[in-house]
């Protein structure tokens, strides 16, 4: 244990990793925003209270000055103008490398979903991470050498979402924010040289909920930037809406980030999972989470207001994840899988979107051809407005209208995943190949709250999940941890914050 610059570390302090200036930032970020942090989740906690009761998302009145003026988000720096192929994994040092190597035009390095948050993968990230800005990160094992390629992908951060803590650093003897303690560090260590670099300090905010959720990470950018003596507005950020009560406020969240050339993404798995968690008190059943493609109803309608919103304001929209990992093994599987891959990103290219992600290097030249062919000489398709969508509240709520079934297959899929992908994080691991999908915590929160909703809804026996759990090959601590946060009474908010207990 110990302190610096205001911060104490209850853990290993790598000083040349946890510099003081980047823990005298931290530390100024959480007495600035903290009190503002817990009022906004204890709002999240009224609005869950007041859909339980029976209400419904809506378009805000309140807001509707900012939806019929017009404004414009700043324009995306050389580096981010060109976004057909983005690919995302956890901060690991050689997954890093990979990532940057592959031929994507992006790379989000992952302190949230891909990432267990054990104290040695945070600081150990933070680390990677640093090295890679500076070109200086590599890795040596007995078969290779593995370092970075002259030309590599523009790196974006994401840091953890407001809802967790790190419980390894106090100020004032409270745990700081992990979304301020990733940002935080990350900003003092690596902005300047990110600017020295001709790049910038790049950010994914995940897990939103609301424009004033956006507007706590504007001022906290201000503050930075101007902490550290940054010019203003040197940030540039993409918000995952990946909440089903964020789609109804995508207009005000690119408001509030404007300064900072804010585009959105459509982040499906945790959107899926939104939509569960919102409506938990309705007969609103989904099928296996196979069938909850980006085609059924709900879906398909905020997708095509994501891409309208961010055209109409000079906003860059990038598509969802596709979590295929091929094999080596059979190619006839991958020749399938690749299919769908290219169908899915030619929906997205067609659709009006500037981008799109993957999870696997290998899926890097399908996203980017099919881009390809969709932008042609262009980087991106902002002039595509997609005047035509129109905001349909009724649209974005046609949960009931998903078609499908819920099928033994289904449970035993949803069960074996998800208490498997609990034994990886428990482990550390937070990006885990299973059954050649990528799965991390937004597949798995899926996972465990359909289990829960179909319990809850008399779909399914809970004998017939236990007994599932109980074939499945992993360690007892995660069968235990997934019937928790699968068969309890309410539905936890997060997987991630009972689990985190077990790390910390």
């Amino acid at each position: 244990m110990s302190t610096l610059a205001d911060v104490e570390i209850l853990a290993r302090a790598d000083e040349d990793v946890l510099t003081r200036d980047a823990l005298a930032l931290v530390a100024r970020l959480h007495r600035e925003f903290e009190p503002r942090r817990r009022e906004l989740l204890e709002l999240r906690r009224r609005r869950q209270a007041e859909l339980d009761g029976g209400a419904l998302p809506r378009f805000l009145s309140e807001t509707k000055g900012v939806r019929d003026r017009e404004w414009r988000v700043a324009e995306a720096p050389p580096d981010l103008r060109d976004r057909r192929c983005e690919i995302t994994g956890p901060v690991d040092r050689k997954m890093m490398i990979n990532a940057l190597n592959s031929g994507a035009r992006v790379f989000m390095a992952d302190y949230e979903d891909a990432c267990s948050p054990t104290w040695e993968n945070v600081v150990e990230g933070q680390r990677n991470v640093a090295d890679a800005v500076r070109r200086e990160i590599s890795i040596e094992t007995p078969d290779k050498i593995y370092r970075l390629d002259d030309e590599i992908a523009t790196l974006l951060i994401r840091p953890r979402g407001w809802h967790l803590r790190e419980r390894h650093a106090l100020v004032d003897g409270e745990p700081v924010s992990a979304s301020l303690f990733d940002f935080g560090v990350h900003m003092a260590r690596n902005a300047r040289e990110q600017l020295e670099r001709s790049s910038g300090p790049y950010f994914y905010l995940p897990k939103l909920e609301s424009h004033l959720e956006a507007r706590l990470w504007a001022d906290a950018f201000a503050l930075a930037e101007d902490e550290l003596g940054l010019p203003p507005a040197t940030i540039r950020c993409t918000v995952l809406i990946e909440t089903i009560l964020a789609a109804f406020e995508m207009e005000e969240i690119l408001y509030e980030l404007r300064e900072w050339g804010c585009a959105l993404n459509a982040g499906r798995w945790d959107y899926i999972f939104s939509a569960i968690k919102k409506f938990r008190t309705r007969d609103w059943v989904l099928p296996d989470r196979a069938q909850v493609t980006m085609t059924v109803p709900f879906m398909h309608a905020y997708t095509e207001l994501l891409v309208r919103s961010c055209h109409a304001r000079g906003a860059h929209a990038i598509g969802g994840m596709a979590a295929f990992i091929p094999s080596r093994k059979d190619p006839e599987a991958n020749e399938i899988a690749l299919g769908k891959v290219r169908e899915d990103k030619e929906r997205e290219s067609g659709n009006g979107f500037d981008g799109s992600w993957v999870a696997h290097p290998d899926l890097v030249p399908v996203c980017t051809e099919v881009f390809g062919d969709a932008l042609g000489d262009h980087p991106n398709q902002l002039e595509r407005l997609r005047e035509e969508v129109e905001p349909d509240q009724a649209a974005l709520l046609s949960i009931p209208d998903t078609p499908g079934e819920i099928t033994d297959a289904g449970v035993r899929t949803n069960v074996s995943v998800g208490v498997r992908y609990l034994d990886a994080w428990l482990h550390g691991v937070g990006a885990a190949a299973i059954d050649n999908l990528m799965e991390d915590a937004a597949t798995a929160e899926i996972s465990r709250s359909q289990i829960w909703q179909w319990v809850h809804c008399g779909r399914v026996d809970e004998k017939l999940v236990r007994h599932e759990i109980e074939l499945v090959d992993s360690g007892d601590e995660a069968k235990e941890l997934f019937a928790a946060v699968a068969l309890s009474e309410e539905l936890e908010d997060f997987l991630t914050l009972p689990a985190y207990e077990h790390l910390v």
